[in-house]
């Protein structure tokens, strides 16, 4: 057989595992916008698209979304009926109420918030209740780096559980790829419980598996202090990796009966990865501060796309304002409608956005949202001092959200989330005062700045907007 028949099989079954691939992802998608993203790749690229899509796109998630539903019935049941989730049905028009009947999670008074605004002050703070734990640790966290705020962490938890504490931890398997199996048999020889999130429960996980990721960043002492965010455990959140330093990020303790709601959510996750239910302390009901606060933890196994619609009943409700700060500007089209129809309204939308990349793909694709966001009215800062990694959603005078979540796809509908919501007038007034400094040192894109933008870099937003629901 001739070379160029060779090369002609070839090229005919890259098209036909193209074509044959592209109705897979048309069939199995979970949203239009994906489908099409994943069809016209395979189609007119299958030499690039075809291997990418058989390690990101074609997994059989149907049967993981029904475990991880199965086994959520399952907690529900063994843990049983407990106050703060009967609730739920009494809320009313309390809070996020659709959220609420979504997640099961009611808002809950009686809680006390601290902002921490920047990684020195959220780990300071982390390893003092760490250091004070009496009874038990819990730690949830997307990365955990072997480097030194890793390993200072690590050496802290090893030390608690050296003097009995109770200490469990869970990471991604992904976002923790680092983490050495050595690492991990040494902190279960020193007494912690050690785990990593996996995809497939029960099998290993597959490094390559992007979705369905455990993105949640979580650590409770003794059900008494909790801390919710954006931070991971590594030297890039504590400015200590150029050129993205100055890292900015932002973390919240909580304390108070909401800390129930996040020990639920880490009971599930727990209870996926290692078919246990933890002994988890409950937290006092009695109130120990004046802030209502509603645990939103998300993810691909919810019966709707919850992170959208919380999203979506906060924006509806929104008549003054609309401040969004995120690392990524890549809504979907309900979430951007939305964001265009305050707009409308009179709402005072603003979104602040790196002024570099860490992903140049997603950034490209951010930037074509921004140029749309700016044209449709809303104010776009890019941020100029360092990379704002930060996840914080601030409506009116009252409701702010800290937490997981970004605002792309990957974290609207595949990944697990969790963010909390504050609602406080004082609490909304310290992230007013934040975001307001964080504009100020930023960049407001103007017409001027966008008749800059090189042709190159706007092709190359047209280019990554094809593929931003996959993103």
């Amino acid at each position: 057989m001739s070379t160029v028949s060779i090369l002609g099989i070839i090229v005919f079954l890259f098209h036909l595992g193209g074509i044959l691939a592209a109705i897979d992802a048309i069939w199995r998608s979970r949203t239009p916008q994906g489908a099409i993203a994943w069809a016209v790749l395979l189609v007119v690229f299958p030499y690039f698209a075809l291997i990418p899509y058989f390690i990101f796109g074609s997994n059989r998630f149907e049967s993981f979304v029904k475990a991880r539903r199965d086994e959520r019935n399952e907690v529900n049941t063994r843990i049983g009926d407990v106050p703060w989730r009967r609730s739920v049905a009494e809320q009313g028009d309390q809070g996020l109420p659709a959220a609420a009947k979504l997640t099961q999670m009611p808002m809950l008074e009686g809680n006390d918030v601290r902002l921490l605004v920047n990684g020195e002050a959220t780990f300071e703070a982390i390893f003092d209740a760490i250091d004070h734990a009496k009874s038990q640790i819990v730690v949830e966290f997307f990365t955990i780096a072997e480097d030194e705020l890793g390993q200072k962490m690590l050496d802290k938890l090893l030390a608690r559980a050296a003097d009995g504490v109770d200490v469990m931890l869970l990471c991604d398997g992904i976002g923790s790829h680092g983490l050495k199996r050595s690492t991990l048999e040494r902190l279960r020889q020193g007494g912690i419980k050690a785990h990593k999130f996996v995809t497939s429960s029960g099998i290993g996980y597959n490094r390559f598996q992007v979705n369905f990721r455990n993105h949640r960043k979580l650590v409770i002492v003794d059900s008494e202090r909790a801390f919710v965010g954006g931070h991971n455990v590594s030297n890039l959140y504590i400015s200590k990796e150029p050129p993205l330093a100055p890292w900015r990020d932002t973390h919240i303790e909580l304390r108070g009966p909401i800390i129930n709601c996040l020990q639920y959510s880490f009971a599930e996750d727990w209870y996926w990865t290692t078919k246990q239910l933890p002994e988890l302390g409950m937290a006092a009901t009695e109130p120990v501060g004046d802030k209502k606060c509603q645990a939103l933890p998300t993810g691909p196994a919810d019966g709707n796309d919850t992170c959208v619609m919380e999203l979506l009943e906060l924006i509806g409700k929104a008549t003054k304002r609309v401040w969004i700060s995120t690392p990524y500007l890549v809504p979907d089209d309900a979430v951007f409608a939305a964001l265009q129809l305050a707009v409308n309204r009179g709402v005072d939308v603003r979104i602040l956005v790196p002024g570099q990349a860490d992903h140049i793909t997603v950034y490209l694709a951010s930037c074509l949202f921004m140029r749309r966001a700016f044209q449709s009215g809303m104010r776009i800062y890019n941020y100029r001092q360092g990379f704002v990694h930060q996840k914080v959603w601030l409506v009116d005078d009252e409701y702010a959200v800290v937490g997981s979540a970004n605002l792309d796809n990957r974290s609207l509908r595949l990944n697990f989330e969790l963010m909390v919501a504050t609602f406080d007038a004082a609490f909304a007034s310290e992230i007013e005062q934040m975001l307001l400094h964080d504009f100020s040192e930023s960049r407001e894109l103007d017409q001027q700045a966008l008749d800059q933008v090189p042709i190159w870099r706007q092709i190359g937003g047209r280019l990554a907007n094809l593929v931003a629901p996959i993103l």
